[in-house]
């Protein structure tokens, strides 16, 4: 077809409408022939009509076409030499996905005639699967977005609260039966006044991407629910929009976020650029393995040929040091602030993106470089899992540079410790309390660097972490040997349900406390989605392929006192600076108040000294944090109560602020008045906050 003068021909990846056409483009630096391949939107089976592309500058081939217009549903079919051994794959019988579609029609039951080889990988198949693939689609990106505006709320004021767009509100009461489960669903005005009213400022998404379900899990009747199997970094997952269309799905994505922004909620997305749902050599042909998989995929080379690099557990990674996924990596992040308006990313095995030329992690390297240096991406919400599995190098707590955050899983370990009452845990737990200014101030990294978090959909929920002293993973169909081990988790003597009143009520406690610690922590709050409202997995620390209830949020079940906790706590941290330190702790005393920033308590309010942090039977000490007004936490871990001299003299007046071994958990202001220099009850497994009313705070304290 020859080219039309009137349609603009742009040197960029996707797809260009103009009132006359639109102009198609993909990356393939090894085919030798790419065509286009057009289908009937009423009936995306048949193909009505193939356009041979040309080839330009950049590795890009391109094709204008008159009269296209939104909704149309379209393909690649890419020629070029089958050489698995050489990482070529090329197989002009699979219509590929434009890695830059908007939006992508069809949801494949299983991978068979997507498969690009034939047995074990030596022929290509010959099965062409054009009929039934996967189809992009071309959107209009016009929308009235009403003056919308990021919430842009700085570290020190966010709380972040970790949801799954489906499995939040599929069965939410209040919303329509229609919307439950959806991006319209998750926006609205029900669910957005309970999000509200908890306090949390930021949605993290589990990945919206398009994703597939893996072959194996088809095959037991699951599917891979938390949706970490990308194939569209460019498109909404059709699953969780309420209309079929996929115009009306990009455009029901930025209403959602739109509601959000009116609320004041910020809205992240958990996105996943480290692998696609190609997996390995035995996966589907669908996208990138198809259009150029030496390009796109990290591979080694060796005399039996080329194997790909599985750094992900997903059998494939995506190989960012190359120009052309790095600039779609960083085209997909763009797109999605400036056209989708959304206000940062959690990047799940952020090592394997972070990984250079040489698959080396590089805090320099061309993924972090070009992400510091970007004028868009450098001003939004950036949060790395700061590991990936398989290498020497794969666990970077704290390696990241500015200006991104780290969800911190030493935090998490620390003080699960702790409350699990582990000898010896005592002093990393305070680091921890502290910022971690071990792991992110060596190189000069901020003290909001942490992202602090107990549980998150990668595990236990916080009610299953102190009900089950083991994974229960059976409903996976795996023998119960997938999922993590090492939970630090406790049982508190019933593995399970219990109705012993002695059991509950100490499961109860222990969340207060473990709450308490996470909003009192210097660092950046996160809450997994349910876990202030008792939710369960009944003991699965691995759900990510169960699509039902025991995942969904059981909107009939409430633990009442835990989302009153919850609730207060949030607010506790919004109303006191202190509680929202954006600076470590360095001793440093102020002139005004006489205090210095923290000072640490043996329970006679001498000053704790540094050997005696290591007392591998240490459980209680005290923190006392000066602020407006001075706040003092009491810890105590272990099985037996403890007395704490309250520091001060008759002076000293001080007050109660919440108490996790009482129910609902926080005092009635000034209803529990105590004088300084009198020895203060804290029960077993109990945080206590107390603030410092009038008078002097630390007479007398020594080391």
């Amino acid at each position: 077809m020859p080219s039309d003068p009137a349609i603009p021909v742009p040197n960029r990846p996707g797809v260009t409408l103009s009132p006359e056409g639109a102009t198609f483009c993909v990356f393939s630096r090894h085919a030798t022939v790419v065509d286009l391949c057009l289908y009937d939107p009423a009936n995306p089976s048949v193909e009505t009509a193939r356009v041979r592309m040309r080839r330009g500058e950049c590795d890009l081939w391109t094709a204008q076409v008159p009269g296209i217009k939104p909704g149309q549903l379209y393909g690649y079919r890419a020629h070029g030499p089958w050489m698995p051994d050489r990482a070529l794959r090329f197989n002009a019988n699979k219509l590929l996905l434009d890695p830059y579609a908007l939006a992508i029609v069809g949801q494949p039951d299983g991978c068979t005639s997507m498969l690009g080889h034939k047995g074990p990988s030596v022929f290509p198949g010959a099965h062409d699967n054009g009929p039934e693939a996967l189809k992009s689609a071309v959107v209009d990106t016009a929308f009235d977005w009403q003056g919308d505006r990021s919430p842009r709320l700085p570290w020190q004021e966010t709380v972040l609260y970790e949801l799954h767009v489906k499995g939040f509100t599929q069965k939410h009461p209040e919303v329509p039966k229609k919307l439950r489960g959806t991006y319209a669903g998750l926006g609205h005005p029900a669910v957005i006044a309970y999000l509200k009213d908890l306090g949390v400022t930021s949605l993290q998404l589990l990945p919206v991407h398009q994703h597939l379900d893996d072959q194996f899990l088809l095959e037991k009747g699951l599917t891979n629910y938390w949706g970490y199997n990308t194939i569209g970094f460019f498109a909404p997952h059709n699953e969780y929009a309420s209309s079929p269309d996929p115009q009306e799905q990009v455009r029901e994505f930025k209403e959602m976020v739109r509601a959000l922004h009116a609320a004041g909620l910020e809205v992240i997305l958990d996105v996943v650029y480290n692998h696609t749902a190609e997996g390995d050599e035995r996966g589907p042909t669908l996208m990138f393995r198809g259009l150029d998989d030496r390009m796109f995929y990290r591979h080694t080379f060796d005399e039996h040929g080329a194997n790909y690099i599985n750094i992900t557990g997903c059998g494939n990674a995506v190989d960012s040091a190359t120009p052309p996924a790095l600039r779609l990596i960083l085209d997909s992040l763009r797109y999605w602030v400036t056209e989708m308006h959304v206000d940062g990313f959690r990047f799940d095995l952020a090592v394997t993106v972070a990984r250079d030329q040489h698959d080396n992690f590089d805090a320099n390297g061309q993924f972090l470089a070009a992400v510091a240096q970007d004028p868009v991406l450098s001003q939004v919400k950036l949060i790395a899992e700061p590991w990936d599995i398989f290498r020497m190098d794969s666990y970077q707590v704290g390696g990241f540079p500015e200006p991104w955050r780290e969800l911190n899983g030493k935090y998490r370990d620390a003080v699960r410790k702790f409350w699990a009452g582990d000898e010896g845990s005592t002093a990393e737990f305070a680091k921890r309390l502290c910022g971690s200014q071990d792991v992110f101030g060596w190189n000069q990294r901020p003290a909001l660097s942490s992202i602090n978090f107990l549980t998150s959909h990668d595990g236990f929920t916080l009610l299953d972490l102190v009900s089950y002293a083991s994974k229960h993973n059976e409903a996976n169909g795996e023998q119960n040997r997938d999922g993590d081990n090492a939970n630090h988790s406790v049982s508190c003597g019933v593995e399970g349900p219990t109705k012993d009143a002695a059991v509950l009520k100490l499961r109860a406690r222990l969340r207060r406390s473990l709450l308490a610690t996470l909003m009192t922590s210097i660092g950046v709050p996160f809450l997994n989605a349910g876990d202030e409202r008792g939710r369960t997995q009944k003991g699965n620390n691995n759900a990510y392929c169960q699509d039902n209830d025991l995942s969904w949020m059981d909107w009939a079940f409430c633990d009442e006192e835990m989302l009153d906790f919850t609730k207060q706590m949030i607010a506790l941290r919004k109303r006191l600076s202190s509680l929202r330190r954006t600076q470590y702790f360095d001793g440093m005393v102020n002139p005004a108040t006489g205090l210095a920033d923290v000072t640490w308590l043996e329970g006679d309010a001498s000053l704790l000294c540094h050997e005696e942090w290591h007392d591998p039977k240490r459980v209680f000490f005290g923190a006392l944090l000066d602020g407006a007004p001075p706040l003092l936490l009491l810890f105590n871990r272990g099985e037996l109560p403890q007395n704490f001299l309250l520091p001060g003299s008759g002076e000293t007046v001080w007050s109660v602020v919440f108490d996790t071994s009482l129910v609902p958990g926080f005092v009635e202001p000034d209803s529990r008045l105590i004088e300084g220099g009198v020895s203060f009850h804290i029960k077993a497994s109990t945080l206590v906050c107390l603030q410092l009313n009038e008078g002097p705070a630390l007479e007398g304290a020594h080391c």
